[in-house]
């Protein structure tokens, strides 16, 4: 930034890793006597206007907003550039407040509140028995199997970023014209490793046994302080019940060929193609992980209540649970390296980078959940 002269600072964050990255960031440029130089301007999936307007510009000692979207964004730089150049009128938008309880909670209660307690999830779902135990390879998925999975909706507007009628004039005729390409140019590798693993639980644990039922892994994951609070632990039966429970894990990857494909057109300045392409391969993978949750809910005798409509599905209106790592509910990515060896997706042609980043970057993971009250919660 200091290098380019740079008039704004901004980054961008998936994981919530990220928003410790970015905290990092903004006390480093405070270090540096650099904060009164750079206004800095946030967003991602992992962040909000709060803890960014609230709790990081607490800590930044120059300008630090929350950008909802890219448009969001482009009015940032408009009133920051106005600002900095002296424009009549040009002006900042107020931060957001923070708002102040109706009765304070003393501190003393509120630490009462931490430790291990268990919240009221149920303990006596019946818990499914898995085809087999330990892990199975799948290779040469076809396309056509899990196409119909796509979100178009993620893919359209959150990825292509297409509104109103240019979903049906633009949008569909260019993912049909991707996805006769991907047939013809042979640009897919789909494959998933999954795998059944007997568990139980203890405090915030989930403790993967062996055959023998001693503890071959285990997961820590965090737990709400307030509400009902949830740990992604409480799913899985308690140790002290005597009961075992089971796991699903999986790693799915739609191959590296289509990755090495968007590489070239960014390298060829087809940043049209580019951005669909790489965003169409994103959505494949999660329309891969969709499909293949589903076949675990068969497996395990789950899918009974699963929604007729694939709109149902993307609402998650059926039993169990898909959690990847790094996300509110299981944000350690360290944890990749667990299900890595417990999954070993080298066999799929997928690594670990010394970040726990998958790669090919067209891959997930997952802990799959059976249990009848999982969600999507936050832990933070």
């Amino acid at each position: 930034a200091a290098e380019h002269r740079a008039d704004v600072i901004g980054m961008s964050g998936l994981l919530v890793k990220s928003t410790v990255i970015m905290k990092e960031n903004l006390e480093e440029l405070n270090q540096r006597g650099m904060a009164a130089d750079f206004p800095v301007i946030l967003g991602g999936a992992a962040l909000t206007r709060a803890y960014v307007e609230q709790d990081l510009h607490e800590i930044y000692e120059g300008e630090v907003r929350y950008a909802r979207d890219a448009f969001e964004g482009l009015r940032l730089m408009d009133a920051l550039i106005g600002v900095k150049r002296g424009v009549p009128g040009a002006k900042l938008p107020e931060l957001k407040q923070r708002r102040v309880r109706a009765s304070a909670v003393p501190v003393e209660e509120e630490r009462s509140e931490e430790g291990h307690v268990r919240s009221n999830v149920a303990t006596d779902n019946p818990v499914p028995a898995p085809p087999f135990w330990d892990t199975r390879v799948i290779k040469g998925i076809q396309l056509k199997e899990y196409a119909s999975w796509l979100d178009e909706g993620a893919l359209f507007k959150g990825q292509w970023g297409l509104k109103g009628d240019t979903v049906e004039s633009e949008g569909r005729p260019r993912l049909r014209m991707w996805l006769d390409r991907l047939r013809t140019e042979n640009l897919l590798e789909a494959a998933v490793v999954h795998g059944y693993f007997p568990c139980v639980s203890k405090d915030d644990d989930l403790i993967i046994l062996d055959e023998e039922g001693n503890e071959r892994t285990r997961f820590t994951f965090p737990r709400q302080r307030r509400g009902r609070r949830l740990c992604l632990a409480d799913f899985f039966r308690p140790e002290e019940s005597g009961e075992t429970d089971v796991v699903g894990l999986q790693i799915v990857t739609v191959g590296s060929r289509i990755g090495e494909q968007t590489a070239r057109l960014f390298e060829a300045n087809a940043y049209r193609d580019y951005l669909e392409l790489h965003g169409l391969s994103v959505q494949l993978a999660e329309a891969l992980a969709e499909y293949w949750h589903a076949r675990v809910r068969s497996e395990l005798g789950i899918a009974d209540g699963d929604p007729s409509a694939m709109e149902g599905m993307f609402r998650t209106e059926y039993q169990g649970c898909r959690y990847s790592l790094g996300y509110p509910a299981c944000p350690d990515l360290e944890d990749r390296a667990k299900i890595a060896d417990l999954l070993r997706p080298e066999r799929i042609g997928v690594h670990l980078s010394e970040e726990f980043q998958l790669h090919p970057e067209q891959s997930t993971d997952a802990i799959v959940v059976h249990h009848p009250e999982a969600s999507y919660f936050n832990a933070g």
